[in-house]
């Protein structure tokens, strides 16, 4: 990326091995995330182009001489962060926190959106497959890169249970994802807040009990309608607007939580006496360390019994990247995934 809306596929030096604990992989599958849009609607224009894309499946080609758990041939899914899985961070579950760790397409890393890439912390980043997957599952596998874990995030950050009503404001990918993850919880309640009719569909099959298409103050009025004046115990926040987080101020009950996911495009926005300290509302959620679910999530799309990949509803080759963009920049296209 260049810049704004300036997305070109160009040739670039093969990956090399750089670290006894790197590997390099194959893209098998890639997409293009809601996140991309953000610089694609507003990064300086500059000479030299930024990698992009952050998740990715594939199959790992060399290993360095340290790494210990990976041989060329396995296939791998890689989370949007990479990281050792061995320090303090990553045995607690917060991979995206790891001090030996990073994030794709910065710092002399590559970014997903390619036809292969170097992986730091091989053995702390990739999960690998069993051999002979079904390719009907990349996409769904695919998810477990992000929007999946991002979602499933959300839910366990808003401490989602059986008794806990919740209301999902987003409905991209990782909105949807969210009532999935809200569904699989225990949740019976969930109020999905986005207003296209295809997406809101596959909200309802995912999980979703309402949908509120109105935005602002008729949205959060209708929300609190259908729950008693009080709003709901738990508000997944996946838009990462201020608008999206004031309406989440709006929905949340006194005592609930507010988990977001989407990445915060804004820095100030409301937290004293009038919005979260009065009614005692938890602010809660961030990246997501998808690598600590991955494990979790992974049998359920394995079986089948879980078909996350219903989120990708557009497919393009890697030449035509810049299109799945647009696509997607335009609510053409719901999640655009990119087969090499």
């Amino acid at each position: 990326m260049y810049g704004a809306g300036d997305v070109r596929v160009e040739t670039v030096p093969d990956p090399i091995l750089n670290q006894p604990t790197d590997a390099i992989v194959r893209i098998v599958r890639a997409c293009v995330c809601g996140s991309d849009l953000h610089p694609f609607h507003d990064m300086p224009a500059g000479a030299v182009g930024t990698p992009m894309g952050h998740e990715f499946l594939g199959v790992v080609e060399e290993v360095g001489s340290e790494v210990r758990t990976l041989a060329p041939g396995d296939f791998v899914i890689a989370p949007f962060a990479w990281s050792d899985g061995t320090c303090d961070f990553c045995r607690e579950g917060l991979q995206t926190s790891c001090r030996h760790g990073g994030f794709w397409a910065g710092n002399g890393i590559g970014g997903g959106q390619a036809e292969a890439i170097r992986v730091p912390q091989a053995d702390g980043t990739l999960v690998k497959i069993p051999a002979g997957v079904d390719a009907a599952l990349y996409p769904s596998l695919l998810t477990l890169s992000d929007v999946y874990g991002t979602g499933y995030h959300a839910a366990v950050r808003g401490r989602v249970t059986a008794r806990t009503t919740v209301t999902v404001i987003g409905d991209g990918a990782v909105g949807l994802m969210a009532v999935l993850s809200a569904r699989q919880l225990g949740a019976e309640r969930i109020i999905l807040m986005g207003r296209h009719t295809s997406r809101t569909d596959l909200g309802r099959e995912f999980g979703a009990t309402d949908v509120v298409a109105a935005r602002g103050e008729e949205g959060i009025a209708l929300v609190r309608e259908l729950t008693g004046g009080d709003g709901t115990h738990v508000v997944l926040e996946a838009v990462g607007h201020l608008p999206a987080y004031e309406q989440a101020v709006g929905v949340v009950r006194a005592g609930g939580v507010i988990s977001r996911v989407g990445v915060p495009q804004y820095e100030q926005a409301p937290v004293g006496f009038g919005s979260l300290f009065g009614p005692n509302v938890t602010l809660t959620g961030g990246p997501a360390p998808v690598r600590a679910y991955i494990d979790r999530l992974l049998p359920g799309v394995l079986d089948g019994s879980v078909q996350p990949g219903k989120v990708f509803d557009r497919t393009v080759s890697l030449s035509e990247t810049p299109e799945g963009y647009r696509l997607m920049d335009s609510r053409e296209a719901l999640k655009v995934l990119i087969a090499p």
